[in-house]
């Protein structure tokens, strides 16, 4: 499967149908095939954009929020638009299944048409004067020049859902997408621009050495703020990088997300949400559902009710109406969930489905479920970002929020109950940035994204996000008589 004449023409000269110097190929996981290639850009590149976004700022922060938000809704329509072909290049490229990279690219959409209405309520306020003659007040006012990170999972919303609000508070842009995801976010710029972007406003650095880039980004006193989301270890460092030049920064890092399931839940509807919440994306999302803890009275029907929906999951390349699952993004993925398994199966787990890489291909592991998993395997404490539930016994409420806590991480959590009672407890004893109770799928755009503990830093979506982007400043007008 290769690009088409219309993705194409989306790309235009960003993309390259042959090998050369300075250039990388982008590759299709699902058969190992070259798409094109794109510049591999590095330090000389980065701070050539950091230039031109600096450049830019003071005439996009001049505009006007609507004028702004006007820009940012066409965007938003020329995304929708393109919704096929942007679909279908998130599928060549990383390997999802089109009926999920669909909507992917309306979710990505949705954070920019939610951040074109909020750059009109950057609201500051007026406090009361503490002396006669006084009038005190904050306004909000753009960060300056932002850099942004993004992964190769959800390479539309992962962007979308950091540029859109510092677009929306008048800030300018230097983004490095994934070297795995790159196609989608160049007709992200594409789009940008046949929306009214203004030069400079938008940048993009493809590049194979991220380390030189983030150095770039993270050394350059003219970048106000990072955004990154991926591993801990690399946004330790980076976190680390900003301290010298004291750039604000949001980190949406690792996660260990825990899926509870008490005696009193309606099973079916726990299904539904471990199918949602582990499967999706072939289990390559940062809220996946990581460990399954299933409690003791109802363990063996669950995991026979949730076998045999696993048994009948789909495992083709993406591109297919009917796929389910797709391909893992590179061999090094495969390698980690084959030694993940292998781990757990060596110190007692079952494999009561799958586990193990599928003959369609190199890169498609098969839809599993493991039984028998204690806390002393690696699985417990490891991040999977693969199709694989292992599945966990507990006894007790208290057991159970012990086992959810039991880990460094706090992004996402998910139980499911009928009691309302413990529903309440529950929730707020999970040490998680987010919680879905009794629901799988919790991530939209009018809602605070973010974890606690080494999960990050920051908030993405909703009123939130835009504050990432603004700073306050207080004025004092003394002098005034009296008013």
């Amino acid at each position: 499967m290769q690009l088409s004449s219309a993705q194409k023409a989306l790309l235009g000269d960003y993309i390259h149908a042959d090998a050369a110097p300075g250039r990388f190929a982008v590759l299709n996981p699902a058969d190992g095939s070259t798409l094109c290639y794109v510049q591999n850009q590095g330090a000389a590149e980065t701070t050539a954009a950091i230039a031109a976004a600096d450049a830019a700022f003071a005439g996009w922060s001049g505009l006007t929020a609507k004028a702004r938000s006007i820009i940012l809704k066409k965007w938003n329509e020329l995304v929708l638009a393109h919704l096929e072909d942007m679909a279908m290049l998130v599928t060549l490229e990383q390997g999802r299944p089109i009926k999920e990279t669909r909507g992917e690219v309306t979710y990505g959409a949705s954070f920019i048409e939610w951040f074109a209405e909020e750059a009109k309520r950057a609201y500051g306020r007026t406090i009361p004067a503490t002396l006669p003659g006084k009038h005190l007040q904050t306004i909000k006012q753009p960060v300056g020049v932002c850099a942004a990170i993004t992964p190769w999972n959800f390479p539309i919303s992962m962007i979308t859902r950091k540029v859109s609000p510092a677009l929306a508070a008048g800030c300018t842009v230097v983004i490095k997408p994934s070297e795995e995801t790159p196609l989608s976010a160049l007709a992200l710029l594409t789009l940008a621009r046949q929306a009214g972007m203004p030069d400079g406003v938008i940048s993009m650095i493809t590049s194979t050495t991220a380390k030189e880039v983030g150095e770039a980004m993270t050394s350059d006193p003219r970048v106000k703020k990072l955004s990154f989301t991926g591993s801990t270890p690399v946004g330790k460092l980076l976190y680390a990088a900003c301290a010298p030049t004291m750039k604000k920064v949001s980190m949406e890092l690792g996660g260990n997300a825990p899926f509870l399931v008490f005696d009193d839940a309606n099973i079916d509807d726990a299904i539904e949400g471990v199918l949602a919440s582990k499967y999706r994306n072939s289990g390559q999302t940062c809220v996946c559902a990581n460990r399954i803890l299933v409690q003791a009275g109802i363990y063996d029907r669950f995991t026979a009710a949730l076998v045999e929906r696993v048994k009948a999951m789909k495992l083709e390349p993406g591109w297919q109406e009917d796929s389910q699952l797709g391909p893992l993004i590179n061999q090094k993925a495969i390698d980690k969930v084959v030694h993940l398994v292998d781990d757990a199966v060596a110190h007692g787990a079952k494999v009561a489905t799958g586990g193990h890489v599928d003959g369609q291909g190199p890169l498609f592991y098969q839809a599993s479920v493991l039984t028998n998993v204690t806390e002393d395997m690696e699985i417990f404490s490891t991040e999977i970002f693969g199709p694989v539930a292992p599945l966990f016994k507990f006894d007790s409420e208290d057991e159970a929020i012990r086992m959810a806590n039991d880990t460094p991480f706090g992004l996402a959590a998910y139980a499911y109950t009928r009691d309302i009672g413990r529903a309440m407890r529950v929730a707020s004893k999970l040490q998680y940035g987010m919680v879905g109770m009794n629901d799988g799928v919790i991530s939209t755009e009018v809602t605070p994204f973010g974890g606690i503990k080494e999960s990050g830093i920051g908030r993405e979506g909703a009123v939130e996000g835009l504050e990432e982007y603004l700073s306050v400043k207080y004025i004092s007008y003394g002098g005034l008589g009296a008013i």
